[in-house]
């Protein structure tokens, strides 16, 4: 079953579009809280497009994933007012405050660390909203994984030429499952954990 194919070209596409720096802007902001789609499958295609500009496309990719982070943290923040009440009532009210407890030790390490790996970052911006970590950590843990992830990656097509964007066309469903199978696998971790 192809799944990711047909959203990795309709990608590509928006990539050599005219207006291709403000769908990466968009993207961008979309993966970072329900975009089931990598940001660097279409800023690498850009990055090749126009090695020059490599450090614009990187900087924008930056700065609306971060945006989209934000977005993603108020998405957990407000969803769990809604929540809390049945929250507290429930067998999972102290599981809530480990994860709690977990982000308040760790949270800009484990925000780094989800911003700049294949982990989905999604994940983690809503669940440190609903663990309401401290939004300036947030901040700079995103800021800071999110830039070094698109710098590295821009930089990495910058040298690699096409033989990076032939790669990742190849392996695109590979890399799709494998980004579903992780979130799969960290969402049960965390809930193990709690």
């Amino acid at each position: 079953m192809s799944l990711f194919r047909p959203l990795y070209d309709k990608v590509l596409a928006w990539s050599r579009h005219p207006h291709a720096e403000r769908y990466l802007g968009a993207m961008s902001f979309a993966e970072s809280s329900f975009f089931p789609i990598p940001v660097d499958v279409m800023l690498a295609p850009m990055c090749l497009a126009d090695r020059e500009k490599w450090i614009r496309f990187a900087a924008i990719a930056t700065v609306f994933s971060v945006l989209g982070g934000l977005g993603g943290y108020a998405i957990g923040w407000g969803m769990f007012e809604a929540i809390e009440p049945w929250l507290r009532d429930s067998h999972y009210w102290s599981a809530y405050e480990k994860a709690r407890a977990w982000f308040d030790d760790y949270g800009v390490w484990v925000v780094f660390v989800a911003g700049f790996s294949p982990i989905p970052y999604k994940v983690f911006t809503i669940a440190a909203g609903v663990a309401t970590l401290s939004l300036p950590g947030f901040f700079i843990g995103s800021l800071v994984g999110r830039a070094a992830r698109f710098f590295l990656v821009a930089g990495l097509v910058r040298l690699g030429g096409e033989r990076f964007e032939t790669s990742l066309s190849t392996h695109i469903e590979r890399v799709g499952w494998t980004v579903v199978a992780i979130s799969v696998l960290v969402i049960a971790w965390l809930m193990m954990r709690g």
